[in-house]
């Protein structure tokens, strides 16, 4: 059998393994469906919210602040990250605050951004925006900083200016890595509007999350928690697809 005919049976082998032990644990011990609903419970409530339209208004709000705050906090972070990796002395005077902030815990600037920005879409996106710019901002640095040797001198060459060497040379070289700082960031992002939706707002998955919680509608929380998972996994496995063809040059 293929390395790519075994991939293709453990994926599909491995959810179903899993479900299997779920239903069995549920079963053999009798976990009343409030603690622990079985598969196929979770499965319908996926089914209800979908077929009839539930789901749609709170899942395009999700999309929405996941899409605002990624490309609003990859275009903040790339650019940050450029004039940071062509600037040691601008790195210097302003990165201690940078990571400053990023080690702050978000959980607790949650409630500032709410308290500054209101309870609207604004303070979401801003929480989704300071989840996201750090790891595409760090992604861009390493990425320009390791361009090969020869690459600077075959630069130096062809006598390229600044600009030209970074977008034909520079840039090319650190996609890998600026990607890589992208599917941390789309991760993040997936969080970062889940939260703030948990934490202020009326629509959104993380709203159902709270309103299934605090009713212990258990499936239709186990019903989220599955849908903003493979949300999550649709957004990295885009970017990843998105690196595979600008990098097919290689």
């Amino acid at each position: 059998m293929s390395e790519q005919q075994l991939r293709v049976v453990f994926g599909l082998a491995t959810p179903l393994v899993l479900l299997g032990a779920w239903w069995g644990y549920v079963v053999a011990f009798k976990v009343p469906p409030f603690v622990l609903p079985p598969p196929d419970a979770v499965l319908a409530e996926v089914v209800r919210l979908f077929v009839d339209g539930t789901i749609w208004p709170h899942l395009g709000h999700t999309v929405g602040v996941i899409v605002a705050g990624l490309l609003i906090g990859s275009v903040t972070g790339f650019l940050l990250g450029v004039l940071l990796g062509k600037s040691p002395r601008v790195e210097r005077a302003i990165g201690p605050y940078l990571f400053f902030f990023q080690t702050a815990p978000k959980i607790a600037l949650a409630p500032l951004f709410i308290l500054w920005f209101g309870l609207g879409l604004t303070s979401k996106i801003v929480l989704t925006v300071s989840l996201v710019f750090f790891p595409v901002m760090v992604g861009t640095v390493i990425g320009l900083r390791s361009v090969p040797a020869n690459l600077h001198s075959l630069c130096a060459i062809l006598k390229l200016g600044g600009t030209s060497k970074l977008v034909r040379v520079e840039l090319p070289s650190a996609v890998p890595e600026i990607f890589a700082g992208l599917k941390v960031a789309a991760v993040q992002a997936t969080i970062g509007a889940i939260l703030a939706e948990w934490l202020s707002g009326g629509t959104g998955l993380g709203y159902l999350m709270v309103f299934a919680g605090t009713t212990y509608k258990t499936p239709l929380l186990f019903a989220m928690v599955l849908i903003t998972s493979l949300l999550g996994i649709f957004i990295y496995q885009s970017l990843a697809t998105t690196e595979r063809w600008l990098l097919s040059w290689r």
